[in-house]
C-alpha cells in the first residue's frame, strides 16, 4: 500500500511499483486464460477487447473503490491532500499490487481466485453481446414473437455509493417472471432477463434453446 509519494517522505521504505508490475502480468494471465477457457466462441480479437476493457485502469479503479482501497493507501501529505486516495491511476495501481501480493503468498489459485471474485462479473458482462449472452435481447424477441408483449424491468439498489449491489426484477403482462442480482443495473437486468428466458421457454416447450442455463431459476 506504499505509494511512491510516502516513500519519499519515510526513506528506506519500498514502493508497491514493482509489484504493481507483477501484478499487472499476473492479472493479465488470469483474465486471458478465464477467457479463453470460458468463452470458446470468442475470437482473438473478441478476447483482446474484453481483456482490454477488464484491465483498464478505470475498471481497477472502480473495484478499488467498491473495495475502499484508498482509505488503505500510505501517501505522502501532499498526495493525500491532493486527492490522491480517489485518483484512479494510483487505486488501480495499489489492487495491482494487492494481487501480486497475493499472488506471491499463495500462488497462482489464490490470485486466481481473487481475480475472478473481483471481476469475474464484469467478465461476463464485457463478453456479451449481439449472438451471444445477450439476456435482454433474446428475452424481448421470445415475448414479442409468442406473447406479443414487451418485458419490462424494475431495478432497486441497496448499500453505498462505493458498494451499490442491485435487484431487478423482469415482468411480462404484470407477472413476474425472472429475477436477477449484480454489482451494476446491467448486471441485474441480465440476470433478471436469464432467469425469465429459462421459465418462458420452459412454458412454451423450448427447452433447447441457448437461452437456457445451468444456473437454474431463482424462485
Amino acid at each position: 500500500m506504499a505509494h511512491r509519494s510516502w516513500c519519499a517522505e519515510a526513506p528506506g521504505n519500498i514502493s508497491n511499483e514493482r509489484l504493481e508490475f507483477l501484478g499487472d502480468a499476473v492479472l493479465g494471465l488470469v483474465v486471458t486464460d478465464h477467457l479463453y477457457r470460458t468463452y470458446p466462441d470468442l475470437l482473438e480479437g473478441e478476447m483482446a477487447k474484453v481483456r482490454a476493457s477488464i484491465v483498464s485502469a478505470a475498471t481497477l479503479a472502480e473495484v478499488a473503490g467498491e473495495l475502499d482501497l484508498g482509505s488503505a493507501l500510505l501517501l505522502g501529505k501532499g498526495e493525500d491532500a491532493s486527492g490522491g486516495r480517489e485518483k484512479p491511476s494510483i487505486l488501480a495501481d495499489a489492487i495491482e499490487a494487492v494481487i501480486a501480493a497475493v499472488y506471491l503468498d499463495g500462488g497462482w489459485p489464490a490470485a486466481s481466485e481473487l481475480i475472478l471474485r473481483l471481476l469475474g462479473d464484469r467478465i461476463a458482462e464485457a463478453s456479451t453481446g449481439p449472438g451471444g449472452q445477450d439476456h435482454k435481447t433474446r428475452l424481448q424477441e421470445l415475448a414479442a414473437r409468442h406473447l406479443e408483449v414487451m418485458p419490462t424491468y424494475d431495478v432497486v439498489d441497496e448499500g453505498p455509493d462505493h458498494a451499490k449491489h442491485f435487484r431487478a426484477v423482469v415482468r411480462l403482462d404484470e407477472r413476474i417472471l425472472g429475477r436477477g442480482e449484480g454489482r451494476s443495473k446491467k448486471q441485474a437486468e441480465q440476470a433478471a432477463a436469464r432467469d425469465a428466458g429459462d421459465t418462458l421457454r420452459a412454458e412454451i416447450g423450448l427447452r433447447d434453446s441457448p437461452l437456457s442455463s445451468a444456473a437454474g431459476q431463482e424462485s
